[in-house]
C-alpha cells in the first residue's frame, strides 16, 4: 500500500484492495474523509486506466502554460531544443523582468515528471534563471511551441509490469554521521 499525501488531499493505493478498505475506515474513524473514487487527476497529473495500464500525462496543464504565455497561435516544432544552441555564450540583452522566464521554468521543471523528453531542454534553461537573457526567453518559448504539438504525451505504465519501489537513503549529511 502506498499513501500520498498533498497538504488535505490523500491518494491511497495498493494491492489489495481489502487492506485499502480497511485503512480507509480507520482513517475515517480518525477524521472524517471523502471517498472521490478512482484517481482522475491529482496536482496537474491527468490519470487514465484502461486494460494496458495506467497512462499519466499533464495535458491542461502544458495547455495552461501556453494560453498563459500566448503562444496558442505559435508555429510548432518538432524538437524542444536547437541542436547545437549557443545559450551558454548568449550575449543579447539581459530581461528587464526575469520573473515571468523563472515562473515558466519552473511550471516547465514540473512538466518533466510526465515529460522526461523535456529533462534535457529544461536542464538548460534552468542554468539561467539568475541573469536570463532574451535568447534563453526565445529557447524557453521553442519547448512550448513543442509542446504545443504534443500536449497529450505523457507515460504509459502497464499492467502486465511487477512495479517495485526502490529506496536509497544516505545516512550521512555534510560529512557528519546520524548515528
Amino acid at each position: 500500500m502506498a499513501l500520498l499525501v498533498y497538504v488535505d488531499d490523500l491518494v491511497l493505493t495498493g494491492n489489495a484492495s481489502a487492506f485499502c478498505a480497511q485503512f480507509k475506515a480507520y482513517l475515517n474513524n480518525c477524521f472524517r474523509i471523502k471517498d472521490l473514487g478512482p484517481l482522475k487527476y491529482f496536482l496537474g497529473i491527468e490519470v487514465g486506466r484502461n486494460a494496458k495500464g495506467l497512462f499519466l500525462c499533464q495535458r491542461k496543464y502544458a495547455l495552461e502554460i501556453i494560453e498563459e504565455c500566448g503562444l496558442f497561435g505559435a508555429k510548432l516544432v518538432e524538437f524542444p531544443m536547437k541542436t547545437n544552441h549557443k545559450l551558454g555564450v548568449a550575449t543579447g540583452p539581459l530581461l528587464s523582468d526575469p520573473t515571468q522566464y523563472r515562473r515558466l521554468v519552473g511550471r516547465l521543471i514540473y512538466l518533466t515528471l510526465i515529460r522526461p523528453e523535456l529533462s534535457y531542454s529544461v536542464h538548460i534553461l534552468s542554468q539561467f534563471l539568475l541573469a536570463p537573457r532574451q535568447a534563453h526567453m526565445e529557447a524557453a518559448k521553442r519547448v512550448l511551441r513543442y509542446l504545443k504539438g504534443t500536449p497529450g504525451h505523457g507515460i504509459l505504465l502497464h499492467s502486465g509490469l511487477d512495479l517495485n519501489i526502490i529506496a536509497f537513503c544516505d545516512s550521512e549529511w555534510g560529512g557528519v554521521s546520524s548515528y
